[in-house]
């Protein structure tokens, strides 16, 4: 497994299984401590913590944004060029991912700094959730360098070949979140921020272990003398990929911001903390589908890279399938169980009872989501920058936004939740289309060349 180029020769049912449990691990595991945070405060510190937990997700978006323009470039591009037996440019990207992911980080977390009660305010935070989400982001924003390293040097330690690897660093930084944030939160009285700074210790801890694992020479690709020598050639390459995820998160920033705005019109404080439980769950399982294809991931690369398609065309036909699945059964728990499930964040009946209700409706479509998210990734693998853009923003720009702009005007509080599916179907059926075109494409290009 620590060969990469087992890429281009093992089954591909077994290397998915390889490759995508260690993410999909990866992700649930980040996605838990998520979840647990959120339990932490909502028991330990009340629903308005609830409330202004669900204000920063946009600024957290933000966040997200920027290091994933780093992180998922760097890691498709090292792929390629493994798959390509390009080596020396492999380590490059290596190194320029570390240099980018420090530098935005750190400008990032200047400027969320600077105006942070201005931006909070602006996402819809209220007198009384203003200084839960102040608390909660001022600590993150301080430990951004520490955040962007971990997330972007992980991704490529998967891309490269040691799935293993960035599973147990992932493990590791939750393992110490759940130990420490309940000390922070209960034991030393530290409320919201004793959450955020039980995350923040978290990931040093994984930083350092991954850096480790960069810096041995035994390792296939690992930082060199002169990493911090920034090319710009590959500085656009990885922002060129990169940009699909960027638009992704930036997007779900200011559609979260609409959200939060029109739930406080028709629901009050208590309707965000309700979408604050209810996307906390629903992105437990779309996490598991993006580990799915961070394993498919290389696995493509590579093989695109070496022009074995066939190959391809087997690994987005199987990441597909378990997608559906993964989210299938997140649909069928969410419909049977609500109550349950929102109780464990809150005691307040109120809230569970609302949170309940938006859930139902939300995970409607759910099982079209795992094969939208994993039909955008695979252009996302292959270099098809545009195509996994505008696969990206099609459910937030396209269909989402003038969901919410009109169906909460015709039915209220109902009409936000409802907004929710019906864009994951019109987004659905608009990646299905765009992956038959690109595959008739292909087909047609290559018809000419198979008959001289």
């Amino acid at each position: 497994m620590n060969n990469p180029h087992v890429l281009g020769t093992e089954r591909i049912g077994k290397l998915l299984l390889q490759y995508s449990i260690p993410a999909i691990v990866s992700m649930i595991i980040v996605s838990l401590y998520n979840i647990i945070d959120s339990i932490f405060i909502g028991h330990g510190v009340g629903p308005m913590a609830i409330a202004g937990l669900a204000i920063s997700f946009p600024l957290m978006n933000l966040m997200a944004a920027f290091c994933n323009l780093v992180a998922a470039g760097g890691a498709a591009i090292s792929s390629i060029r493994l798959g390509q037996k390009n080596m020396k440019e492999a380590t490059e990207v290596l190194g320029n991912t570390l240099m980018l992911c420090i530098i935005i980080a750190i400008l990032f977390g200047g400027l969320g700094l600077l105006f942070l009660d201005k931006i909070l305010v602006f996402f819809g935070a209220s007198q009384e959730t203003l200084p839960y989400a102040r608390d909660f982001m001022q600590v993150l924003l301080l430990g951004t360098p520490v955040t962007f390293v971990m997330i972007g040097l992980n991704n490529v330690m998967r891309a490269t070949g040691n799935p293993k690897t960035a599973m147990f660093t992932s493990m590791t930084t939750v393992l110490c979140n759940i130990i420490l944030a309940p000390i922070f939160i209960f034991r030393f009285g530290w409320g919201i921020r004793g959450a955020a700074t039980a995350t923040i210790i978290s990931q040093f801890f994984g930083m350092c272990w991954i850096l480790g694992h960069f810096m041995m020479p035994s390792t296939v690709v690992h930082l060199q003398r002169g990493f911090w020598r920034m090319k710009r050639r590959i500085i656009a390459s990885i922002f060129s990929i990169g940009m699909s995820p960027f638009f992704m998160n930036v997007t779900a920033c200011f559609v979260v911001i609409f959200i939060n705005n029109s739930l406080h019109g028709h629901g009050g404080d208590l309707a965000i903390g309700a979408y604050g439980i209810i996307n906390r769950l629903l992105m437990l399982y779309v996490m598991i589908v993006l580990g799915l294809t961070m394993g498919m991931q290389p696995i493509i690369g590579y093989n695109y890279g070496a022009g074995q398609i066939t190959r391809v065309k087997h690994t987005l036909r199987l990441s597909i399938i378990t997608g559906v699945c993964i989210m299938s059964s997140g649909f069928i728990i969410c419909e049977l169980f609500p109550h349950f499930v929102a109780s464990l964040f809150t005691d307040d009946r109120s809230l569970i009872d609302m949170a309940a209700h938006g859930l139902q409706i939300c995970v409607a479509i759910f099982p079209f989501v795992g094969a939208q998210i994993v039909i955008g990734n695979f252009f996302q693998s292959i270099g098809k920058a545009q195509m996994s853009i505008f696969i990206s923003l099609t459910r937030q720009l396209l269909f989402l936004l003038p969901g919410l702009f009109f169906f909460p005007r015709m039915i209220g509080l109902d009409g936000v939740w409802i907004s929710m599916p019906v864009s994951d179907l019109l987004s659905f059926i608009t990646a299905a289309t765009a992956l038959w075109w690109y595959i008739n494409k292909q087909k047609k290009t290559t018809l000419p060349k198979q008959n001289t």
